[in-house]
């Protein structure tokens, strides 16, 4: 009998060491998963962050491009009203010259 008990004392032994071991690994792949996350989230910090300044030069552009637009039409509007000037002028000048 005191073979039997002893041989299962070994067996639970080898039994809890494997246990052991095993708990070890999981624990170091937890670990390892958890860098691995967190590394992950500071490089999607990092491209939120860049979306947000590209998406800030985005606006300032676009609000650049409205200012260009609105100067182009104030400086078509200017042209058109110059053209109408110098149509007048032109009338006045022929008129001027037939009457002379």
């Amino acid at each position: 009998m005191l073979g039997i008990g002893i041989k299962n004392v070994m067996e639970v032994r080898d039994d809890l060491s494997r246990l052991t071991l095993i708990v070890v690994q999981m624990g170091e792949a937890v670990i390892t998963t958890t860098e691995t996350v967190e590394k992950l989230a500071q490089k999607v910090d990092a491209i939120a962050l860049a979306l947000q300044t590209q998406s800030h030069h985005v606006q300032q552009q676009s609000y650049q491009i409205f200012a260009l637009s609105d100067a182009l039409q104030t400086l078509i509007d200017h042209q058109a009203e110059s053209k109408k000037q110098i149509d007048q002028l032109i009338e006045a000048l022929q008129s001027f010259v037939i009457n002379v």
